[in-house]
């Protein structure tokens, strides 16, 4: 078979001109810078397969000016040198004939050249393609370096509970989407972990596909942050969060806050609720388990038990709601004010308040979802 590839270039500045060009039979490519600042760029790819149904695929290009892809979405991409592979993730391996898929990237470069890689192979097919002109790179740094387009957007595959109007999907250990002011994180940082799929409608309704052995010990945290707060608590006027979640019957894990004071060596934890083999860390223990420093503590608009301990790293407070729920609302500056008034901390400075889903294991494929959140402070 005989196919054509056209292969385009876009900057902020627009779409500049491209010459379509005749390529081997498997494959069409288009590649577009979305966006360019001093020292990065964004760029979208998308591949049309021409041959035969593929079960996954593999694109491979060679940049030519030492630009260096360092973060990508819906797909795998890794570079060496200069040659630069991306591999499908697993909600978008399968590609019928005429069927395409497209991933994005962050990278940076010279400042002075960004061209489009003049040739790819798909499955070892080659697709060649010419582009016409220059890239002129405009000189507003975008709001975030590392926010994925709102484009992008993942194939429905009515298997992996995956939203079809997601529009950030990702399954890397480290993955994070930024957007709004806020960031999500996949997050998967325990020991024995196992496969966890992250994704994102916006940075407030976003959720995870969970799949991780019931042993002990936390294997993840996916969570959204609106940024670090910045304030030292005496002039925090209002710091409140509602919430919203979906979490699935059986399983080890907690909807939690997770605040952070005087540059992480305070952690505050918020159990929302919990489930299974999971419980804070306290000062002491008995057979039932942590101890409570206090019992039945109404604050902030919930009753919390709660525990005082430490990691080793960093001083832990932990508020277990006496009660689950998957909705309200939390005064945070109350609660925070509490430890300020018992001597187990100063006018520290606010950090991160972070707020996800502390997973330790599932029983198979589970679902965990923040319907909504907010966060407001003044």
């Amino acid at each position: 078979m005989a196919g054509a590839a056209a292969l385009t270039l876009a900057t902020g500045a627009g779409v500049l001109a491209a010459l379509p060009a005749s390529a081997a039979a498997g494959c069409r490519v288009s590649y577009a810078v979305a966006s360019q600042w001093p020292g990065g760029f964004g760029a979208n790819v998308s591949i049309t397969n021409l041959g035969d149904p593929l079960s996954s695929w593999t694109l491979v290009w060679s940049y030519s000016s030492g630009q260096t892809v360092t973060q990508a979405w819906n797909a795998t991409v890794t570079q060496n040198g200069a040659q630069v592979t991306a591999r499908n993730v697993d909600y978008n391996g399968s590609l019928a004939t005429n069927a395409s898929a497209s991933f994005g990237f962050n990278g940076s470069w010279n400042n002075s050249a960004n061209p489009a890689p003049t040739s790819f192979t798909l499955n070892g097919t080659a697709c060649t393609g010419g582009v016409s002109g220059s890239s002129a790179a405009p000189t507003t740094r975008p709001a975030t370096t590392t926010r994925p387009p709102a484009t992008t957007r993942p194939p429905t595959t009515g298997t992996t509970g995956v939203p079809s109007d997601a529009v950030w999907v990702a399954s890397g250990q480290w993955d994070n989407w930024q957007s709004d002011g806020y960031t999500v994180y996949n997050n998967i940082w325990g020991s024995g972990a196992g496969s966890q799929t992250i994704w994102a409608r916006t940075p407030t309704n976003w959720g995870v596909i969970a799949n991780h052995p019931m042993t002990s010990g936390v294997k993840s945290y996916p969570h959204t942050v609106r940024g670090s707060v910045n304030k030292t608590l005496s002039s925090i006027n209002t710091l409140t969060s509602s919430f919203n979640v979906s979490v699935p019957g059986s399983g080890n894990y907690a909807t939690t806050y997770d605040i952070w004071a005087n540059n992480w060596a305070y952690e505050v934890m918020l159990w929302m609720n919990y489930n299974g083999a999971v419980g804070p860390i306290a000062e002491s223990y008995d057979a039932n388990g942590a101890v409570p420093a206090f019992r039945n503590l109404s604050l902030g608009g919930h009753t919390w038990n709660v525990y005082r301990g430490s990691n080793g790293a960093n001083a832990v407070f932990s508020f277990l709601r006496t009660s689950n729920t998957n909705s309200g609302t939390v005064d945070v500056r109350a609660i925070l004010n509490w430890l300020r008034t018992q001597g187990w901390w100063g006018d520290v400075n606010v950090g991160e308040v972070q707020f996800g889903f502390e997973i330790s294991g599932t029983n198979g494929s589970a679902a965990f979802t923040d319907n909504s959140y907010t966060q407001t402070i003044n």
